[in-house]
């Protein structure tokens, strides 16, 4: 399955690729209705870096390891997930020059756990959930890198 979201914002690629590189960054993306717990912070963006967090999906507790496999400065970073709920999820991080500044696109391919009744419940189980993630992060990253003009 593929997810996309795409959002222009108004400051050059390598001002919203710094943010993404920020020690911070990871912490300030993560929306405060989702109880996650953050075990192992990125300590950069480059090949190799490990992230492990402890995530709520409903009453349960689960551990998310995921790590970056790609790297290209101002370009793109890429992660996949080596541990979590997901059969697999692969999330690309990309960042181009748009007539309007920056074009954000994050672009991840997943597969749901749970086999025919994962891929039946995406809709509201999963993709409107990453909806509401990376609408949030998005405007974040907005805030953040314009200064909250």
């Amino acid at each position: 399955m593929n997810f996309v979201k795409e959002s222009v914002i108004e400051a050059p690629v390598e001002a919203v690729f710094a943010f993404h590189e920020r020690p911070d960054a990871f912490e300030l993306l993560l929306p405060p209705w989702d109880k996650t717990e953050v075990l192992q912070p990125p300590t950069s963006l480059a090949v190799g870096t490990v992230v492990k967090v402890r995530a709520r999906v409903g009453p349960f507790a689960v551990h998310i390891v995921a790590e970056h496999v790609a790297y290209a400065h101002n370009v793109s970073f890429e992660d996949v997930m080596r541990r979590g709920p997901f059969r697999s999820w692969h999330h690309r991080h990309l960042f181009y020059d748009d007539p309007g500044g920056c074009r954000l696109r994050d672009d991840i391919e997943y597969e749901p756990p749970f086999g025919w009744l994962g891929r039946l419940l995406d809709p509201i189980a999963v993709r409107a959930r990453l909806t509401r993630l990376f609408d949030y992060r998005h405007d974040v990253t907005r805030r953040v890198v314009l200064g909250d003009r």
